[in-house]
């Protein structure tokens, strides 16, 4: 059986890992205090903690700590208050702020309008396309979208047909300081499509290239014209793109091999909905004009829809295969902010007056550098929240308890459900430890070296020399302090 679930892992497949239960039901609106410390200065680390951190040989900064679930008490901490990057660990925060503002109960619809009555099979007016934000439609579920009002014997529209995304705001992208090709910053649109990616397949023919550009799903194979892709003769660079109607690639040959294909993002995703929905359409029989945006959300009766799973399973998607374009869309659906600063600052009021902890947010999915949480900070959320028993643990995935070579040690007792996050010399990782039996803990580990992050020249920003290394180095001492606490706290 085909799931979305499924569908997902696929597309993100090629996606960049610089980038990648009980249901929560009410609002988490504990007491702002700060994390408890017996009484006095929290502890500071064993030698053990110094010399593993010593070892990593991260330079910049390490930060961490280490508490009582239920308590607060901190166990253990280094630096906790030192502002960090917090990478994707952000999108831990945004599903509590979507939870909170939206509701667990909450789905994001794609609709299909008439804006006039259905004679014969004809929509005595315009179709209208309709997008509600939602961050996970594919173009399988477009498809069926289609065959339904094929099959209710659809034909056409005498008018125009119109797409709408004024659902939240249109950006090209999250993060100015990426390069074009990377799927992982995403453009934001009121529609979106296959996290605004599209298909590049390549074959080698003779001297010559075979190049293909798809909306591909697990049952649909809809062409796209409006994104071309050519293949140059060059080394470098890898990429080239420029917006218009039509947005061009270049990709140079030599990196190309005999064939492939990869996802390559899409900037215009609203346009590019609707092509997909238009080339659907005509598949199955029904005739539309070339698609117009519209300016504000027309009036008409509902013909047919696309729901998204409830909002925890978004999230539950979101927190595993670290989706940018869902943690901005659901920030951006709970603020109802007209940029993604603004809604990136309401997120950063609401955790201030919710948990009483200082933050600075940039976007809602951690890609941007510049945001800043502390190691204590992201601590005391994840025990305020657990104390109303609507914190992260039923959405959280279980990341393993992993050895000091930092491979999972499988079948081990203890569960640690956690957030992971990377960025090029960032990395960060704050979750749950759950003993079988014993002293539950919660614990942030914030590791960045900002200043060299920064100084990587933004085309190279996708996989710059060293990060891999120093990014594993990273999770590896993540591994054995989570060891080292779960032996001694737990």
């Amino acid at each position: 059986m085909i799931t979305r679930r499924l569908v997902l892992g696929g597309l993100l497949a090629s996606m960049a890992g610089t980038a990648l239960a009980e249901v929560i039901d009410s609002s988490p609106r504990p007491v702002a205090r700060p994390l408890a410390a017996g009484g006095a200065s929290a502890p500071t680390p064993s030698e053990d903690f110094a010399e593993l951190i010593a070892a990593a040989k991260l330079g910049g900064a390490v930060s961490f700590v280490v508490a009582d679930a239920r308590s607060g008490q901190v166990l253990a901490a280094r630096d906790p208050d030192l502002p960090l990057p917090p990478a994707s660990v952000a999108k831990a925060v945004t599903a509590l702020y979507a939870l909170d503002r939206l509701g667990p109960s909450h789905r994001f619809a794609t609709r299909v309008l008439a804006t006039g009555p259905v004679e014969a099979g004809m929509i005595q007016g315009d179709l209208v396309l309709a997008g509600g934000g939602d961050p996970t439609l594919q173009t399988d579920q477009l498809g069926d979208l289609v065959a339904q009002l094929a099959k209710a014997g659809l034909r056409g529209a005498t008018g125009r047909f119109l797409y709408w995304d004024g659902a939240l705001p249109a950006l090209r992208g999250i993060a100015e300081d990426q390069p074009d090709h990377v799927g992982y910053n995403a453009a934001i649109s009121g529609l979106n499509l296959n996290f605004n990616r599209v298909h590049f397949e390549w074959k080698r023919a003779g001297s010559d290239w075979q190049v293909a550009v798809d909306a591909r799903g697990e049952r649909f194979l809809p062409a796209v014209d409006m994104v071309r892709v050519a293949i140059a003769a060059r080394e470098a660079p890898l990429f080239t793109y420029d917006a218009g109607m039509v947005e061009e690639w270049t990709v140079a040959s030599t990196a190309l091999g005999k064939g492939g294909s990869r996802w390559l993002p899409v900037r215009d995703p609203s346009r590019y909905v609707a092509e997909v929905f238009r080339t659907l359409a005509r598949a199955q029989g029904i005739r539309l004009e070339v698609a117009e945006r519209a300016k504000s959300l027309p009036d008409g009766a509902e013909l047919g829809r696309v729901n998204s799973e409830p909002l925890p399973e978004v999230l539950r998607d979101m927190l595993r295969f670290s989706t940018n374009l869902t943690a901005e869309c659901v920030g951006l659906s709970a603020s109802g902010a007209g940029s993604l600063q603004a809604s990136a600052s309401a997120m950063s009021d609401w955790v201030r007056n919710a948990f009483g902890v200082e933050v600075t947010l940039r976007d809602h999915s951690g890609l941007g550098g510049a945001s800043r949480l502390t190691a204590a900070g992201m601590a005391q959320i994840l025990v305020a929240a657990e104390k109303t028993k609507r914190g992260l643990k039923p959405i959280l995935r279980s990341v393993g308890m992993k050895d000091d070579k930092g491979a999972v040690i499988e079948g081990h007792p203890v569960k640690v459900l956690a957030k992971s996050g990377t960025l090029n010399f960032v990395s960060a990782l704050a979750g749950h430890i759950v003993p079988p039996n014993g002293r539950e803990l919660v614990f942030a580990i914030f590791s960045g070296d900002p200043d060299r992050r920064d100084a990587v020249p933004v085309a190279l920003r996708e996989d710059p020399d060293g990060a891999g290394a120093w990014n594993k180095r990273a999770r590896r001492l993540q591994g054995q302090l989570i060891s080292r606490w779960a032996g001694s706290y737990a």
